[in-house]
């Protein structure tokens, strides 16, 4: 990379809510079967937040995991980033908000949003920090509670999106170790394939945008499928290619949890074997920002990640856009 310090991740951690919506909970609301979704996403549940939850919550909740695991305090903190498209509200950022209920009163915070890629803008952002000598300790968070602007009536829609949240705690770590290489890329031009039209400056809140249902998740599948395989493979090339490595070094590779067919597609591009694949999107659906340290989360815990593996973290997202990072995990 071309810089000093090495930097890496040193915790992680995940929260998703109590609340579990299987496949059968949503024969019930609309026309669909379980058979169905697994098929054409390998989705079989997913977690919604109660109506007590924000994402602040959620966010706060991972942050703790992750600052526990990495045997840091709240205090150390730099900087948060918190990567999300369901910010509480407008403003404040969420990231403001996490700050006070960590008490990490030290630490500088904004939003950022890439929607599914948004860990990933979150991850190349908080390093580079790190790495210009700003920074010693910078936490990054991709939370969401998608099903508040999930279309529950929409069956193209309604069976693929789920709550929650992860982080991780970065921080220089051994020359060697941590982020190796990283890609990041958009295409504005495709802006429209995946949105959410009302409730910014250009559609204001109305009556009307409520009634033509503009608040919630709008989205060409296809194409969006389409632009996903071509995307995730490039992305995770270019990031070795940065990283001077090749699909052979890899133990592992993360993917933004979307769609299993997405997933699999992706790593036979990239001549990943399945069992090199950490997937996870059965359990949880698509949680966008969050999919990516969720899935690295549980691989970790559960000892299928190691020190010493090399892993790839891969996401795509509205915008478009799109992001990888090569970690040498330590």
């Amino acid at each position: 990379m071309g810089c000093k310090k090495s930097v890496g991740i040193l915790g992680i951690g995940s929260y998703v809510p109590e609340k579990i919506v299987t496949n059968h909970d949503l024969e019930k609301m609309i026309d669909t079967s379980d058979q169905w979704i697994v098929e054409r996403t390998g989705i079989r549940e997913r977690h919604i937040a109660n109506d007590t939850e924000n994402t602040s919550d959620l966010a706060t909740r991972a942050a703790e995991k992750a600052l526990l695991h990495a045997g840091v305090r709240a205090e150390e903190i730099d900087l948060i980033i918190v990567a999300t498209v369901t910010p509480d509200m407008p403003f404040p950022p969420v990231a403001c908000i996490v700050q006070d209920n960590l008490k990490a009163f030290n630490a500088a915070a904004f939003d950022l949003t890439a929607v599914c890629s948004g860990f990933m803008y979150g991850l190349v952002t908080g390093s580079a920090f790190i790495r210009a000598g700003i920074y010693n300790k910078v936490l990054i968070i991709g939370a969401e509670i998608l099903s508040r602007i999930t279309d529950f009536t929409d069956r193209n829609t309604a069976i693929l999106f789920g709550d929650g949240a992860g982080a991780a705690v970065l921080g220089e770590v051994p020359t060697g170790y941590g982020i190796l290489g990283m890609h990041l890329g958009a295409d504005g031009a495709g802006g429209d394939l995946l949105k959410v039209p009302a409730g910014g400056s250009r559609q204001p809140a109305s009556t009307e945008t409520i009634a033509n249902k503009l608040h919630f998740i709008h989205m060409d599948g296809n194409e969006v499928f389409k632009f996903a395989v071509k995307v995730m493979g490039e992305a995770a090339r270019k990031a070795l290619e940065n990283a001077k490595l090749s699909p052979a070094d890899v133990n592992f590779l993360v993917p933004h949890q979307a769609n299993i067919r997405i997933i699999q597609s992706a790593a036979k591009r990239l001549g990943f074997p399945m069992e090199q694949v950490i997937v996870n999107v059965d359990k949880y659906g698509n949680t966008s920002s969050a999919s990516i340290p969720i899935a690295l989360d549980e691989a970790v815990k559960s000892g299928r990640i190691k020190n010493n593996d090399i892993i790839v973290l891969v996401g795509f997202g509205g915008g478009l856009t799109w992001g990888a990072s090569v970690i040498k995990w330590y």
